[in-house]
């Protein structure tokens, strides 16, 4: 248990004193290497740039690539406004706009980040002149920007992947039924806000100004058509269908679109550049943790401490989620998988979980914890661009963030939702 103790101890007590998680990563596998006397400033070396020195990861700046061009292309901006054109007639009916939205915008980027930053930045001050209450049109702002990281393509689950040495193809696969019962979720929700503050909706447009919002959208429509068509079809891999975004991306905002000038591509290769360093250097400094974590047996030792649970899968996946739902209360999507995804995997292994099957309820509980606080990244983003205080943000996402926990409620009892969709897919 001293190396249990060592693991903790060292990575948590790097970030309390406000230590980078990434060097706290790097320092924990230096303390665990000093404790098994293997230190070797070679190897660490070598762990570290094998890292990110690996090729499915090569998707990782393709997507986020494409999330930026999506943006400050116009891609983004034609999906709400289809989603605006079909359903902003409705009472309420910018919050469903940004459901729709958001469920479309998640087979595109696969950035929670991304997707909350451009819903809300169009969408905020709309709901706004309509005389939305700021909480709750913040808080739905928020909880749809998580079903990005659900419904493929998904940088998370590319990571994830990588880390634990589970198949992305089928991870991707595995949250298409999911993240539309995500949106399913939060469209009950809304609907009940919307009823109990009588909240306003838009002029119902024509169908012949519909007809042109979906000509005018169709090119950003085909970029999840090409995406998940071609991953089906095994045209390419996710890694492949990185690259194939963030050329198809491209190509619709400079050629078809028009709304991207090359001094804007300069900002927004260096904007991917920046986000894709980090991500990287975290891949990076984990796979020195991982690899001491490996050789300190550290897995088995705690499927010892766990044999009790490891006969009920059940009750092990319902305690597991407990425990990272109150991870990402702290911590980011990226760090916990980086961390706790090499620990995880192998306990469920043991207690006869399907791999993918855990694999999506870890991304799925992780991206959860995106919008709890006190860390609530995607909370965070809204925050800053409505120039909210982070508490009015807090309690508008309180009614989702219950829907999303009993959605995972039932995720765990029921685990058919996520596998029986998943094998006829694949």
């Amino acid at each position: 248990m001293i190396v249990t103790f060592i693991f903790l101890f060292v990575l948590i007590g790097g970030m309390v004193i406000g230590m980078p998680i990434a060097h706290s990563l790097v320092l924990t596998g230096v303390a665990l290497m000093w404790h098994l006397d293997f230190f070797d400033t070679q190897l660490l070396a070598q762990n570290l740039q094998a890292g990110f020195d690996n090729f499915p990861l090569l998707a990782v700046p393709f997507f986020i690539l494409a999330g930026e061009l999506m943006n400050a292309g116009g891609l983004s901006r034609r999906i709400i406004d289809l989603a605006s054109a079909f359903v902003g007639h409705i009472r309420g009916g910018l919050g469903f706009v940004t459901i729709g939205a958001a469920v479309l915008l998640a087979s595109m980027s696969g950035s929670a980040i991304a997707d909350t930053a451009a819903l809300a930045t169009i969408l905020l001050p709309m709901m706004r002149d309509q005389k939305y209450p700021d909480s709750y049109s913040s808080g739905l702002l928020a909880s749809g920007g998580i079903i990005a990281p659900i419904i493929p393509p998904s940088m998370p689950f590319v990571i994830y992947g990588v880390t634990t040495n589970t198949s992305i193809s089928k991870l991707f696969l595995s949250g298409i039924v999911p993240g539309l019962i995500m949106g399913c979720f939060l469209v009950f929700a809304w609907w009940s806000i919307a009823r109990k503050y009588q909240l306003t909706s838009g002029a119902r447009q024509p169908w012949g100004m519909r007809f042109k919002t979906l000509l005018q959208s169709f090119w950003a429509l085909m970029m999840p058509v090409i995406i998940l068509g071609g991953l089906k079809g095994g045209v390419f891999t996710p890694t492949e269908a990185a690259v194939v975004a963030a050329v198809y991306a491209l190509f619709v905002s400079m050629v078809i679109y028009r709304e991207m000038s090359w001094g804007k591509l300069y900002d927004v290769f260096l904007a991917a550049a920046k986000t894709t360093a980090v991500v990287m250097f975290l891949c990076g400094a984990a796979t020195v943790t991982a690899y001491m974590i490996t050789l300190a047996d550290l897995p088995n030792m705690l499927a010892d401490s766990f044999s009790g649970l490891l006969g009920n899968p059940m009750l092990f996946m319902a305690l597991m989620m407990l425990f990272l739902l109150v991870v990402g209360t702290a911590m980011d999507l990226t760090p916990t998988i980086l961390i706790f995804g090499p620990v995880c995997a192998p306990l469920a292994a043991k207690a006869g979980i399907d791999p993918v099957y855990f694999g999506f309820m870890f991304i799925y509980v992780g991206c959860i914890g995106l919008i709890t606080p006190p860390v609530g990244t995607v909370q965070n983003v809204v925050a800053g661009v409505g120039r909210l205080r982070m508490e009015t943000v807090i309690k508008g996402t309180t009614p989702f963030l219950l829907a999303y926990v009993l959605l995972a409620a039932l995720l765990v009892v029921f685990p058919q939702i996520v596998l029986a969709p998943l094998r006829w897919m694949h």
